[in-house]
């Protein structure tokens, strides 16, 4: 089983910047795929970004891409999303996830969630 803590949300003005942190416990965290989501208010909760095991690979979704980056530090158990350009839209719970499988959008995929942190953009 794999525990994950996030970190690093909280009320930004639009354009400003935020970088999350995702720590997750045991000694398996480098073979874990893992991604980034937010949910919004009454929304459905959406793929934000996913990197792969090694950091290699990484995918973003469209609204973010260009603004948001992905990385881990396998040494630190660590993956961390560094946002940028924020704007209003990107207010949600952002949630980490590891995935056994490899990197994708599907959260369905994903067999492990943190809790989440809150992201506010304010305007």
């Amino acid at each position: 089983q794999v525990q994950l803590v996030e970190s690093g949300g909280k009320l930004v003005q639009a354009g400003g910047s935020l970088r999350l942190s995702c720590i997750a416990s045991g000694r398996t965290f480098s073979t874990y795929a893992m991604g980034w989501f937010r949910q919004a208010p009454g929304k459905e909760r959406e793929f934000v970004a996913a990197i792969s095991r090694t950091g290699g690979i990484t995918q973003y979704a469209e609204s973010v891409k260009g603004r948001f980056t992905i990385s881990r530090d396998n040494a630190k158990n660590t993956v961390y999303l560094q946002m940028n350009d924020l704007k209003p839209e990107d207010t949600a719970v952002y949630s980490c996830a590891v995935t056994s499988s490899s990197l994708n959008r599907r959260s369905a995929d994903y067999e492990y969630w943190g809790q989440g942190t809150q992201v506010t953009v304010s305007s």
